[in-house]
């Protein structure tokens, strides 16, 4: 039985739940009844890419992201998540998302980012593009690059299509495709968290399944022990005598 490395919590947690009852035929028409978000959205998201490069230069020069500019990238993804949930990405609420930056406890789509109290001024230079490019590669196969009004071609695209017609004939969202389809989900708003200068922790490279954040660990691919770079930031990340303990680790795995 091999032992694994322990990774370090991650300050961007999603948790999601299927509402029930969700309507067979209602996915037909939600681009439509979507519209006044994408329009919002549209802004919303011009706010966020110069709130980040303001955040940007506050970092570097004082380590710091002011909490104000935090909190309004943090309800700009809060409230794309809650529309993508609602919309394509998802499809597990017929709830209508609500025009709001703020955090709506009593929705299924939940996103929580802990604000860090300092941030590094050498990561703030590199992590949005350099760091993020392995990422960049699988992101852009979740999401897709072909956009057919408002359906893109990436995998998590093609399984919210299968959900949607296996719902419209069963009138069940499999549990299983959920749990797969939240994961990518989570592993792009973790990605976007961190481009967007909101963290410095490293995203794990892993897909982490289910709903909550519990499950998710529990459903887990298999996590690669073996590269150095994420053993490292472990390391870094858990203070010292990690290293010695990381080793001790990989050397039992194998």
């Amino acid at each position: 039985m091999t032992d694994l490395v322990e990774f370090p919590e991650c300050p961007v947690r999603v948790s999601a739940r299927i509402d029930s009852p969700l309507s067979r035929w209602l996915w037909l028409v939600k681009w439509i009844l979507a519209v006044p978000h994408y329009v919002v959205l549209f802004f919303l998201w011009i706010a966020f890419t110069v709130v980040t490069m303001i955040a940007f230069f506050a970092v570097l020069f004082s380590e710091r992201c002011p909490r104000a500019l935090f909190d309004l990238n943090l309800g700009v993804m809060r409230w794309s998540r809650r529309f993508s949930y609602y919309a394509y990405d998802v499809l597990g609420t017929d709830r209508y998302p609500p025009f709001s930056l703020g955090e709506e406890p009593g929705h299924p789509a939940r996103l929580d980012i802990a604000c860090p109290e300092r941030l590094s001024r050498c990561l703030v230079l590199v992590k949005w593009w350099f760091l993020a490019v392995p990422y960049y590669i699988v992101i852009g196969f979740f999401l897709g690059g072909a956009h057919l009004g408002w359906w893109s071609g990436g995998l998590i695209g093609v399984l919210t299509i299968i959900a949607a017609v296996l719902l419209a004939f069963t009138e069940k969202y499999p549990q299983d495709l959920f749990d797969l389809i939240i994961g990518l989900n989570r592993w792009v708003l973790r990605v976007s968290a961190h481009i967007a200068l909101m963290t410095d922790k490293y995203p794990p490279f892993r897909l982490d399944m289910g709903g909550s954040e519990t499950t998710a660990r529990r459903g887990s691919l298999p996590t690669t022990t073996s590269c150095p770079f994420l053993l490292s930031a472990v390391d870094a990340d858990r203070g010292p005598g990690a290293r010695a303990a990381t080793g001790a680790h990989v050397r039992r795995a194998r």
